[in-house]
């Protein structure tokens, strides 16, 4: 596995739409909040770069959002998330996206093996959509101690 670890800045500063995870469905809940958040971006056509970004915080809290085009002078009902993370490791999964889980926990013991100690937020950047299952792309980001 190859991760990547980082430690420059990471910024990234998203809009969308948060809640709870209810009995912990992180991604039915994120799911269901990206779907939402899609549904305002369009209706107000707002400009976006087009990649579901998914934070996992504190709490069992879900933020789903996207990285915009513009600046907003309204909001239109969509959470502004700034997150500026200090040091990380990124890994790129190719593949299902039913593998995202499996994949997310090979990261996380490759890096317990090498020291590294995990914490909130965690972050999955999904690629642009393509029906090839096979070359989907999603960046797995884990925020490091």
């Amino acid at each position: 596995m190859d991760i990547e670890i980082l430690t420059r800045p990471f910024p990234l500063c998203i809009y969308g739409l948060s809640d709870i995870a209810t009995s912990k469905d992180y991604v039915g809940t994120a799911f269901k909040l990206s779907g939402r958040m899609w549904e305002l971006i369009k209706t107000h056509n707002i400009k976006n770069k087009g990649k579901n970004i998914w934070v996992y915080g504190l709490n069992d809290h879900v933020f789903a959002g996207v990285e915009l085009e513009q600046t907003l002078d309204d909001n239109f009902g969509l959470d502004r998330m700034e997150i500026i993370l200090e040091k990380f490791a990124r890994y790129k999964h190719v593949g299902s996206y039913h593998l995202i889980k499996q994949t997310g926990q090979s990261m996380q013991s490759e890096l317990a093996k090498q020291g590294y100690s995990i914490i909130l937020p965690y972050i999955e950047i999904y690629g642009h959509w393509t029906s090839d299952e096979s070359k989907l792309e999603t960046e797995l980001i884990m925020s490091l101690k």
